[in-house]
């Protein structure tokens, strides 16, 4: 099985070489580094693993576009297995294991670290808010730390899945109207090492993400609607006509 690690980073250079460092126990995973135009050096120090793989973009997109990036340079190169996983140094190798038999053992197409213990107020507003929009029952919607299979790195690597904007929500709906199921497993997570949250360092972060992502539940809550008033119309004349 090819398993890799994707990484997005951008200005990371104060924390990537020891997130580098700590995933080297897992040798059984390859590991992809996606700089998402940093300014700051994080390249250079991502080349000093030459067992890493860079993919370097020319200006900074966001994280998720930065995200997949690296999940369709592996869906490309034929991965069976992607751990997403964050370069600010939250992220704990050691739950990669764990994630994975809880994949084994439950046969989700995607597992969730879970951490609610952390985060602003602003964020677990954020998470509840969008659970009860979405019916999505996840906790901790916005975690970077996921597993996805084969299934659901070709769902993720379509031109659809680019006009997201975040790995969160719409991620987690999208994968759900494919067919794909879902779980989540509680793991600890390291207070952030450097940086700030791109969705909840301000107020006005969080409005904006508020904005999107509601629009973007009340969209997929619509054409629900729509494809189940079509179906409903659609069994009502082959009654009529039977």
């Amino acid at each position: 099985m090819k398993q890799a690690i994707v990484i997005p980073a951008f200005n990371e250079v104060k924390t990537i070489a020891s997130v580098l460092k700590s995933l080297e126990q897992l040798s059984e995973f390859d590991v992809v580094v996606v700089d998402d135009g940093s300014v700051d050096g994080t390249g250079a120090e991502v080349k000093r693993f030459p067992g890493v793989v860079l993919l370097t973009l020319s200006s900074n997109l966001g994280a998720w576009k930065a995200m997949q990036t690296g999940i369709r340079f592996c869906y490309t190169h034929g991965y069976d297995r992607v751990v997403t996983f964050d370069a600010d140094g939250q992220h704990i190798p050691a739950t990669i294991p764990k994630l994975i038999k809880h994949k084994l053992l439950t046969g989700s197409d995607v597992v969730i670290g879970s951490c609610t213990q952390r985060g602003s107020l602003a964020r677990h507003i954020a998470w509840r808010f969008f659970r009860l929009l979405s019916g999505i029952k996840v906790f901790d919607i916005t975690s970077g730390l996921r597993i996805y299979n084969k299934d659901a790195i070709s769902v993720l690597s379509s031109k659809q899945a680019t006009l997201l904007e975040y790995q969160d929500v719409g991620v987690l709906l999208m994968l759900k109207s494919y067919g794909l199921t879902f779980t989540e497993l509680k793991v600890a997570m390291k207070p952030r090492q450097d940086g700030i949250s791109r969705i909840f360092h301000s107020w006005w972060a969080v409005a904006f993400y508020m904005a999107h992502t509601t629009l973007l539940c009340l969209s997929k809550i619509r054409k629900n609607h729509r494809l189940a008033d079509v179906s409903s119309h659609h069994n009502l004349e082959k009654t009529n006509n039977a």
